[in-house]
């Protein structure tokens, strides 16, 4: 590709919505990853970094196309996950090697990080095992390894799954928002949002392996030994809502403050997908964030 393709295709990309973007592979010790960028192709990139039993498809684009104004956005599948190669592995240590190998095979020497949930966990594992590849990181909807509570997790999950089963609705409406009014409201725009998106090129869905592997590595994650949070000294957001079910707000908050440089925000009314519900105002201050 010549210097004026090459130009014409940065263009493009920057002007992208998350729904438009393509999904590519790229080959990472003998594995595919399937990811997606958009965004100005300027500065470090953003690693987003998903939840528990999603794909690329289950991010909400709302966040992701508010980011991508101002900074290149990448999403992938870990290993094992959607329509990536391998096997999900049941340790967020080896995830976190996995995402590295990934950065890392795309050529990038250092970014930040933007991890929910599971992702949030990974991220941490990125941040500690390769230190000098990140820059900053959001951690949202997540607490630190060893946090109480972590390992009934599995619990949580079959009890939203058998109320998504009899109400033929999606488990994230129980596990992510709260049964208010105000909580309700943001499940229809959360579910709204993904439904208004691809109609071609959609991500594999969850395997059952993954899914088993995901909440073995959750639970495992629980019952450690805690990290030393104070290894990671890069600046770091912290942001939760306050009646998290899957995580309690109280284990972000607890991070933050083991975190030497850490911010914490606790977004009122709202739970897990605290930062979906405020989806502005996460976006916001995530490129505030950034920008400092």
């Amino acid at each position: 590709m010549n210097d004026i393709s090459a130009d014409f295709e940065a263009r493009k990309m920057s002007r992208l919505k998350w729904k438009d973007v393509p999904t590519r592979r790229i080959d990472v010790g003998g594995v595919p990853f399937a990811y997606r960028e958009l965004g100005p192709d300027t500065g470090l990139p953003v690693i987003f970094l998903h939840h528990l039993m999603a794909v690329l498809d289950d991010w909400e684009p709302r966040v992701i196309d508010g980011i991508a104004a101002q900074h290149r956005v990448i999403a992938f599948d870990n290993r094992g996950v959607g329509a990536s190669g391998g096997s999900v592995p049941d340790t967020i240590e080896a995830m976190g090697r996995d995402a590295i190998a990934f950065i890392r095979a795309l050529g990038h020497k250092q970014v930040d990080l933007l991890g929910f949930s599971l992702g949030g966990g990974v991220a941490q594992m990125v941040a500690l095992q390769a230190p000098d590849l990140v820059r900053r990181m959001v951690l949202a909807g997540t607490g630190p390894r060893g946090g109480g509570g972590i390992d009934e997790i599995n619990r949580i999950a079959i009890i939203a799954y058998l109320k998504a089963a009899l109400t033929w609705s999606d488990a994230r409406n129980f596990l992510f928002f709260p049964r208010t009014p105000e909580g309700k409201r943001a499940a229809r725009d959360y579910f709204a949002a993904l439904k208004e998106e691809r109609t071609k090129d959609r991500d594999q869905p969850i395997s059952l392996q993954a899914r088993r592997a995901q909440l073995a590595a959750i639970k495992a994650a629980g019952l450690s030994e805690p990290d030393d949070l104070s290894l990671i000294t890069q600046p770091v957001l912290v942001a939760n809502g306050d009646h998290d079910l899957m995580v309690a707000s109280s284990l972000s908050a607890d991070m933050a403050c083991r975190l030497p440089n850490a911010k914490l925000t606790i977004y009122p009314d709202s739970g897990h997908g605290g930062v979906f519900q405020h989806h502005q105002a996460f976006v916001r201050e995530v490129l505030d964030f950034l920008a400092n």
